[in-house]
């Protein structure tokens, strides 16, 4: 029947959005034939609609067509995107679950795909490539024993970058020094090739950047503060023939600022990017060094550069910074970033393409999605952190597509450019340093979205421990929080005045965080405390020790653990709601019992082609079908059968046709039995000792014979419903046949009162406890049927609504 035609549909018309499916009736279809029934609020009773004539415009026809198409589109865009906050689950547990189970399988796809995305840019090989690297320029020594991580003077720097620098750039021979035959590029290690040439840049402060104290000014005459911004000398000095003894700043060079370990220094200064081959580089450095480069001004110097694996497809940027405080000497570090800037080459880059275009449509789903959420509920819908939590993953998704795009089309850029002057600077400091951001924001986005997960299984009330315990005392932990820091960041201060000259973990007082918290969880250096203050070290030490770790921790955990406690009890004695492994009891059970009415159908006509006879009428077997206990729709069925090996159509099966048909039966019956073995067993087919432990936990199971026999009483109750409702529409037909001829005068509320009279029980009869047996009399089924209607209570301002399935 069409969705429209049905009166449920008609009635849902009519009401719009005020309607809703009765929670208690919602589920699957009912089997082939039956009703299912269903509630529709509403003030008042409502006209049954009575059936179309064939004198009704066509027009009204298309219409209507027209709008049960717009209805299932509605409906299964709505259905498409139903969550537990656009449907209305609030009193209905079923599909509460069911939604968002439904949520879980989708949200579980999409974070497949995204971890797909996320380890499809990383490589096994990239922390190789990292060590490789950082052992080739960092630990190599020079003939004097100076090594990167070794350099302390500007001395030991030119020492490093006349010997072991050059040797490591520039890889010209094999081992046995026979040319590469690469030309003049070089490939480090034999696989990496030297994108561009390398390039020298160091800042500088003025002489005057700083003031000498009155007493010393005789003695000192120049001074050079520590590195800021304002006070960088852009002045050209030494020979003034190159762009290393001249200024250029952040814009000209294209570079961006850089965060070293005593301060931040920005993207200009003086350069020099080194000549293509290894011997005029050395005479380039040669050059420098006696021209005195560096000198008391110099803050900072940068060794930039990069390379190219084919092997692996993976950039690795380099950027080598030499710092020169205030304080002389030298203080090394360094960047080493491999990162994969070419994504599409090997098979597996084009299968994370099809994971990206999938992600895309994953990301317009949830942002429909959010969006009729925020429709919904408005301002509500940010009370919920699970739902700032998914506004957070797209926002960081959406982010993420937006620079995927950049990349892509600055790596084109760059490498077109590159391409076109081999024997220029490459720089990829600026693309590796967002790729690397970039990197860090899809970790976190995963992470956020594996922590999503809480948001679709909290159904179950094992899984909501957690959230109420944080959610229960989120007040107290934030009163102990207050008093917590106040006492930590005292002592954090303590330790900072204490030990910050002379311990490296208490030197500024953001390590001085991280040490205590260190020491929290064991890790400490009592030593390098002892020896700086001999008196306030140790007492520094044991009286934290005791008041943090002993007192304000367990305090901490006190809470958290009595909290626990409180929920756990609850939940313990809370009544047991629909949960997960109920809901797919549920559709085992009406998969078993559908499965297990089929069979008894079966054996029903085979009861009847058992009688003997050479020839079969169709009354004797539609009468004998009644006597076993059939309803008309169910005899209505199986007569399709009888009509199936009637072929020469004459309503009588010979002996040839009975054998035809006993053999298909047979064979469903044993297709049957074999389906009903493959489910398994089920909780009603339990053995007696388990269903009784389970009944005394969940307060009333009932047995395998009673279940089955209630539900075979339903059935014949929506069998007995259907024939109802069709006398309800044929006198509802034939009293508007009568309106119009002028017989009948029009009276508000004559259908009404024929459904009801139609719907009145019958006198109460005493039901038999074990059902309707076979061999009984069609109307003894009817009365009883007719009593469980009246049994059953509707909600105040609710009336039935039958659909013919």
């Amino acid at each position: 029947m069409n969705a429209v035609e049905s009166p449920e549909g008609q009635e849902l018309q009519k009401l719009g959005s005020g309607a809703w499916d009765n929670p208690a009736y919602s589920g699957p279809p009912s089997p082939h034939g039956t009703l299912r029934v269903c509630t529709i609020s509403s003030t008042g009773l409502p006209q049954p609609q009575p059936k179309k004539t064939e004198d009704e415009p066509e027009e009204t026809a298309h219409r209507t067509r027209v709008s049960s198409c717009c209805l299932l589109i509605c409906r299964g865009i709505r259905g498409l995107w139903g969550t537990t906050l656009t449907e209305n689950t609030a009193e209905n547990r079923e599909l509460y679950v069911k939604t968002t189970l439904r949520e879980l399988l989708i949200y579980i796809v999409f974070l497949v795909d995204i971890c797909l995305l996320t380890y499809g840019m990383t490589s096994s090989s990239a922390y190789y490539y990292t060590k490789v690297m950082s052992e080739l320029f960092l630990h190599t020594a020079s003939d004097t024993g100076v090594s990167f991580q070794a350099i302390s003077s500007m001395a030991d720097f030119w020492d490093f970058a006349q010997g072991p620098l050059l040797d490591s750039l520039y890889w010209t021979k094999w081992y046995n020094n026979q040319s590469l035959g690469h030309g003049s590029h070089s490939f480090i290690y034999y696989e990496n090739l030297l994108l561009g040439v390398p390039r020298l840049r160091q800042l500088k402060v003025r002489n005057d950047s700083c003031v000498v104290h009155e007493d010393f000014r005789e003695d000192i005459l120049s001074c050079y503060d520590v590195y800021s911004p304002d006070k960088e000398e852009q002045l050209p000095f030494g020979p003034l023939n190159g762009t290393a003894w001249t200024y250029h700043s952040q814009d000209e060079l294209g570079g961006s600022s850089h965060w070293g370990r005593l301060t931040s220094y920005s993207g200009g200064g003086y350069y020099l990017d080194l000549p293509g081959s290894r011997q005029a580089s050395a005479e380039a450095l040669r050059d420098l060094q006696e021209g005195l480069w560096l000198d008391r001004g110099t803050r900072v110097v940068f060794i930039d550069f990069s390379v190219y694996n084919a092997n692996i497809n993976l950039f690795c940027v380099l950027r080598l910074v030499v710092e020169f405080p205030a304080t002389g000497g030298a203080i090394p570090s360094w960047q080493i970033r491999t990162v994969k800037l070419i994504r599409y080459v090997s098979n597996w880059d084009f299968f994370i393409v099809g994971c990206e275009v999938v992600f895309c449509v994953f990301i317009f789903y949830y942002v429909v999605e959010e969006i009729l959420e925020l429709h919904i509920h408005r301002l509500h819908y940010l009370r919920s952190i699970w739902n700032i939590l998914d506004l957070v993953v797209i926002l960081l998704s959406i982010v993420a597509v937006g620079f995927h795009i950049f990349r892509t089309l600055e790596v084109n850029r760059l490498m077109g450019k590159l391409l076109q002057q081999p024997n220029t600077y490459a720089d990829f400091e600026f693309l590796a340093f967002w790729q690397t951001q970039y990197n860090n924001m899809n970790a976190v986005n995963l992470f956020f979205a594996w922590i999503k997960i809480f948001k679709y299984i909290s159904f179950n009330k094992t899984m909501t421990q957690l959230s109420s315990t944080l959610a229960r005392c989120a007040k107290d932990i934030l009163g102990f929080a207050v008093m917590f820091f106040i006492v930590f960041f005292a002592y954090a201060q303590l330790g900072y005045l204490l030990f910050g000259t002379q311990v490296e973990n208490f030197s500024t007082f953001i390590k001085c965080i991280f040490t205590q918290f260190r020491i929290i969880l064991g890790d400490f250096d009592y030593n390098a405390i002892d020896n700086a203050n001999r008196i306030l070290g140790p007492a520094y030490f044991v009286t934290y020790v005791f008041f943090v770790f002993f007192v304000l921790l367990n305090m901490f955990l006190a809470i958290i653990n009595d909290t626990y406690s409180e929920v756990k009890e609850e939940l313990a004695g809370q009544k047991d709601e629909l949960q997960l492994s109920d809901l797919l009891k549920q559709g085992y059970n009406k998969t078993l019992l559908r499965l297990r009415l089929r069979k008894e159908r079966v054996s029903d006509v085979q009861k009847v082609l058992q009688g003997g006879e050479q020839e079969i009428q169709f009354e004797d077997f539609t009468s004998t079908l009644r006597e076993l206990g059939h309803a008309e729709h169910e005899i209505t069925e199986l007569t399709a059968t009888f009509t199936k090996f009637d072929r020469d159509g004459n309503r009588i099966l010979d002996e040839k046709e009975q054998e035809q048909m006993r053999r298909d039966l047979e064979e469903e019956r044993v297709a049957l039995n074999t389906e009903i073995e493959n489910l398994g067993r089920s909780i009603v087919s339990s053995p007696q000792g388990e269903l009784g432990a389970e009944a005394a936990r969940a307060g009333g199971w009932i047995s395998e014979e009673e279940f089955y026999m209630l539900t075979r009483r339903v059935l014949q109750l929506e069998t007995v419903l259907e024939g109802v409702v069709s006398q309800v529409d044929a006198v509802g037909s034939k009293l508007k046949m009568l309106e119009r001829k002028g017989w009948l005068a029009p009276s508000p509320g004559v259908e009404e009162q024929a459904l009801w009279k139609h719907l009145q029980p019958a006198p109460a009869v005493t039901p038999d406890p074990l059902g309707v047996h076979r061999g009984q009399e069609s109307e003894v089924p009817y009365k009883r049927e007719e009593e469980g209607l009246e049994e059953r209570r509707l909600p105040h301002g609710e009336i039935p609504v039958l659909q013919r399935t």
